[in-house]
């Protein structure tokens, strides 16, 4: 796989509620003068994507801080990670930087935005 992994102090699985998952558009879409639009396979594959939440406590923030930034270089290198809806390992990548928001005293929720690599 990577060689990066999803540390083992943050938590194995996103949060179902809220977990929503994309799969990829492979179609080529072409307006037509009239009629219904041609469309045809463009890809054979492309990236998932998934966006989750994971709930964090105590230094479980500075440590998703230190994987995104340190680890994942800003988030531009791919990690292994289980996917939450298959349970299968896969490559992720985040498309955009983790958002914290305070839960209660030190619980706080991270929303993560990631692309699976089959």
């Amino acid at each position: 796989m990577t060689g990066i992994v999803w540390p083992i102090g943050l938590p194995p699985r996103m949060n179902a509620n809220g977990f929503t998952e994309t799969l990829p558009d492979l179609a080529l879409r072409t307006e037509m003068d009239a009629g219904p639009r041609k469309m045809r396979r463009r890809f054979t594959s492309g990236p998932t994507t998934v966006e989750g939440t994971v709930t964090l406590r105590g230094s479980q923030p500075a440590l998703l801080d230190a994987f995104y930034r340190d680890t994942t270089a800003g988030g531009t290198l791919p990690f292994d990670w289980t996917h939450p809806r298959t349970g299968a390992l896969k490559a992720f990548r985040f498309t955009g930087p983790p958002a914290f928001v305070p839960v209660a005293g030190d619980v706080w929720r991270a929303t993560l935005k990631l692309e699976v690599f089959s």
